[in-house]
């Protein structure tokens, strides 16, 4: 009955857990749903027919999944239209598109003007979204300070192995037949940490959604980088004999050498393809601004794109925008053009708002009000997205300040204890010196490793994604190999007995 009990339970374990994912995925999208419906609907289409319509929108790919079975249980089974709907509102776990699609039926069959509706719907959808980004902010602060914390503890387990196993502490107790083995030091600094910060990032992981969806090319050439980069590394830990060849470089320099040389030119990439996208997420909203406008003074879709895309002060996304200005004028379809910017822009956010600006064009009827309703919107998007990520700015300097903390402190407590050893025996100080030094480095290199880290965790923290994570574990790693070198330089004078080096 227990083990029947206990089966039943992860049933209904991986159940919830399902209809939460679903839920999350299903609000994500909806915002953008209800835009598609909304400009449909100030075109002149149908609720149905933008059901049909939603079945091409391959990136929003819950509710085409949504639009598919609609129209499956319409033409295959023969159900009306609005009955379907409202099984559908029965069987959804979101609430929110529960009372979307309650709304969008009841203003149907009342006969009232469903484009009112959906503004209402959409602006109130809007508003709440700006509530949950927030909301979302102020958990992700949470997590930064629960993270902090867990560094603060580890900190204190690696000062208390330094001294441990490092000086004999319990030989200056007077019980010198006992030795504290270095083991779980090495536990801390090369396993416990790595896999508390790795729950962090999976965590971060599931908070933040990355605005460049697809980066799969960048993960790959960052498995090549790091693996051979990891594996000299190893090497050079278990065979001394190497680093002995290669003074006075220690295994710290080593360290610090080979995982920025891996995470650099993964930076380097990343820095390319978000400046071309951020600053194409930038110049969207003008973009169709200006399409709008120009279609008031009576152009043709196509003509109002092309003299849109002859605006100067668009950046790098100047180049894709005449890549489309030609494109219309050798006679290419506006779809066809759409399918070649996908090809080009990874930004989630253009994407979908160019897709949208497509549909409003090619479905015609009134797309000026279509075209002046997504204007408003992406503008509203944009302004919710930028503000979010300045919100999220000083945990990127939080980062650099435990880096700095967890070296100068480990240093401090390492240079105190020896000293205090020397006052307690000048024979047990050349000893402990010896281990002091050896220890020191082993931990100096699980410090640049865990900071090395955390650049991920500050990485899908700030930018929703691990390629932004590069740039920072390279400037994490460099600067806690900097703040150990520098805390002993300039703390070494302050102690007077002789303090180990602390890089050999």
């Amino acid at each position: 009955m227990k083990a029947s009990g206990g089966f039943v339970g992860k049933i209904f374990g991986l159940l919830s857990k399902a209809a939460s994912e679903e839920t999350e995925k299903t609000e994500a999208e909806l915002p953008f749903a209800v835009m598609i419906f909304t400009l449909m609907a100030a075109s002149g289409i149908s609720p149905y027919d933008s059901w049909k319509k939603m079945r091409k929108l391959s990136f929003l790919p819950t509710f085409k999944k949504e639009a598919d079975e609609v129209v499956r249980q319409v033409e295959v089974l023969g159900k009306d239209p609005l009955t379907v709907m409202i099984q559908r509102a029965e069987k959804t776990t979101s609430k929110l598109y529960r009372n979307f699609l309650g709304g969008f039926v009841s203003s149907v069959r009342s006969g009232g003007k469903l484009v009112d509706y959906m503004k209402s719907q959409l602006k109130s959808i809007f508003e709440l979204r700006h509530i949950n980004m927030n909301r979302s902010i102020e958990r992700i602060a949470a997590l930064v300070e629960a993270y902090s914390v867990m560094l603060i503890v580890v900190l204190c387990s690696y000062i208390l192995f330094v001294v441990l196993s490092s000086t004999n502490v319990m030989d200056l107790l007077g019980s010198s037949s006992i030795s504290i083995s270095p083991v779980m030091s090495y536990l801390i600094a090369f396993v416990i940490m790595p896999v508390m910060s790795g729950i962090f990032i999976l965590i971060a992981h599931n908070m933040q959604r990355s605005a460049f969806p697809d980066l799969k090319d960048l993960y790959k050439k960052a498995i090549i980088f790091t693996v051979p980069a990891f594996a000299v590394i190893a090497v050079f830990a278990m065979v001394s004999s190497l680093q002995d060849a290669i003074k006075p470089l220690g295994l710290p320099e080593i360290t610090t050498v080979c995982l920025v040389a891996a995470s650099l030119p993964l930076a380097l990439q990343y820095f390319r393809i978000s400046r071309i996208n951020y600053n194409a997420e930038d110049s969207i909203p003008s973009f169709i601004r200006d399409i709008t406008e120009s279609q008031k003074t009576g152009l043709s879709p196509e003509k109002s794109i092309v003299q849109a895309t002859k605006r100067k002060d668009y950046g790098p996304f100047s180049r894709f925008l005449n890549l489309i200005r030609s494109q219309i004028e050798w006679g290419i379809p506006l779809r066809k053009t759409f399918e070649n910017l996908k090809k080009e822009i990874r930004s989630w956010f253009v994407v979908i708002n160019f897709a949208m600006m497509v549909e409003t064009i090619e479905i015609g009827g009134n797309s000026i009000q279509s075209l002046e309703i997504l204007s408003e919107y992406s503008e509203k998007e944009r302004e919710l997205q930028i503000n979010r990520r300045e919100l999220l700015k000083p945990y990127i300097i939080l980062a650099f300040i435990w880096s700095v903390l967890i070296a100068v402190t480990t240093t401090i407590v390492a240079l105190t204890t020896s000293m205090m050893t020397g006052v307690v025996s000048e024979s047990l100080s050349s000893v402990a010196s010896m281990a002091m030094q050896g220890q020191l480095n082993t931990f100096s290199v699980g410090i640049i490793i865990q900071c090395w880290i955390s650049g991920f965790f500050i990485g899908k923290i700030s930018e929703g994604n691990f390629g932004a994570g590069f740039k920072h574990s390279a400037m994490l790693a460099a600067t806690a190999y900097l703040s150990l070198v520098a805390s002993q330089v300039l703390l070494s004078g302050a102690f007077v007995v002789q303090t180990p080096k602390l890089f050999t």
